[in-house]
């Protein structure tokens, strides 16, 4: 099977875009170069990207596709085309789900599911304690990393005993994987539902201090070099996780982190009422918290953005912050957004997004993909970047509409998504 991608544009140094074609042979890429049409070499099949850009697919490690257990949500079929959508064709999904895969035969069922229905990669994370909500079982982290399991998390959920958390680091060590912690103390939430500060008095909601998360990060800092554990922090949101994990790095604890689109672009300023579209956890930043998490994406103490797409039934979000449920949408969303406000605004640059969107989560997780390279899998997007379109609800593919940023005028539309070769999503004219 050859295909040939011609007429795209790649980024080079110096965020320079060079024109080229890409050969893909079966489901790698075979050849970069030029003019590859004219040579006497037939293709199976041609796509024109007139002109636009192709970037290495799109990597996220953190997604909820809510299957089994919470279809009405989202399904794999839904999220992975969600996925697609975006230009992601590596994502990788939580276990909060019923069942939740903590057993090697829960994740062989999983990871035959996700055979069966997706249409990107998708890689699964075993929780790290029993059912996700033991306090002091661990799983077999050997045996469901035979099976086959990603990574171990128990996102949604902080593990609340330091003895259990480090147990579990030892044992992720052992067998080679990374503990992916979602950091909060429950005893030290009380409630709370948003970032405190003018909006949460004035609208009455009860606020969740940020040492809520800053303090369980601590903790786990120090459990994960005694441990010799790799340990990546979720959706971080304060100035002092911030900070925490760049004295950290610089001491040479083994620790990487994520950030939100959401907890980039919005602060708790943003929310005008009490609604529950705005509701997510950790919740949205204060002005002074989202500078430092800018500063921190641009000096490498942030290393990734990931979206935490979690979608909701309507009826679970139309409604106030208290009776809500966490969290929104952003597969599709996601690249558009950031180019939008970082590199077209002088911010950052396209070369330092797509390192933060595909090259850096795969070195970091070991993913095979994140570069365009010969001899490497075609997982590829191509993108318009110069088409002015608005975030419209009709157009998702993931059955979750629940994001505020609906109706933003935006650039970067993705026409075109291939997987291993093989074109799995496609802009319709």
């Amino acid at each position: 099977m050859r295909t040939l991608i011609k007429n795209g544009r790649i980024i080079q140094k110096d965020n320079e875009l060079e024109k080229c074609d890409i050969w893909i042979e079966d489901d790698l890429i075979y050849a970069i170069g030029q003019s590859f049409e004219n040579r006497a070499t037939s293709f199976d099949k041609v796509y024109d990207a007139r002109n636009q850009l192709v970037s290495p697919g799109l990597i996220d490690v953190h997604v909820h596709f809510r299957e089994p257990g919470f279809e009405y949500k989202e399904t794999i079929k839904t999220g992975s085309l969600a996925a697609a959508h975006g230009g992601f064709t590596q994502v990788c999904a939580m276990p909060n789900l019923n069942p939740v895969p903590d057993t090697a035969d829960k994740m062989k069922k999983m990871l035959e599911k996700i055979a069966k229905d997706a249409v990107v990669k998708v890689h699964q994370y075993a929780p790290i304690t029993r059912n996700r909500e033991s306090e002091v079982e661990l799983v077999n982290f050997s045996a469901l990393k035979n099976t086959g399991a990603w990574n171990f998390s128990n996102d949604g959920s902080g593990v609340q005993m330091a003895g259990t958390m480090y147990r579990a680091m030892v044992e992720a060590a052992k067998v080679g994987k990374t503990i992916v912690a979602h950091a909060e103390d429950n005893s030290l939430l009380n409630g709370g539902v948003i970032r405190g500060g003018s909006r949460s008095q004035a609208l009455g909601i009860p606020e969740m201090l940020s040492i809520v998360e800053s303090s369980q990060v601590a903790r786990d800092l120090l459990l994960a070099r005694q441990a010799g554990c790799h340990y990546h922090v979720c959706h971080i949101s304060t100035k002092e996780t911030v900070g925490m994990i760049r004295e950290a790095k610089r001491a040479g604890i083994h620790v990487t982190c994520e950030v939100t689109p959401h907890h980039l672009l919005l602060t708790d300023e943003d929310i005008l009422e009490d609604d529950a579209k705005w509701k997510m956890n950790p919740p949205l930043p204060s002005k002074e918290d989202r500078e430092a998490l800018m500063v921190g994406l641009l000096d490498g103490t942030i290393d990734m953005i990931a979206t935490d797409h979690a979608p909701h039934a309507a009826y679970e979000k139309e409604t106030n912050f208290l009776n809500g449920a966490f969290g929104i949408v952003g597969l599709e969303q996601a690249f558009s957004l950031l180019y939008s406000n970082l590199v077209e605004k002088g911010v950052a640059t396209l070369e330092q997004l797509i390192h933060w969107m595909s090259t850096y989560p795969a070195e970091i997780f070991g993913m095979d993909g994140g570069s365009l390279q010969i001899g490497k899998p075609a997982d590829l997007v191509v993108i318009d970047i110069q088409r002015e379109f608005t975030i419209d609800e009709q157009d998702f593919e993931s059955k979750g509409r629940n994001t505020p940023f609906l109706g933003s005028k935006v650039r970067g539309e993705v026409l075109l998504t291939f997987v291993d070769g093989r074109l799995v999503w496609r802009k319709s004219k």
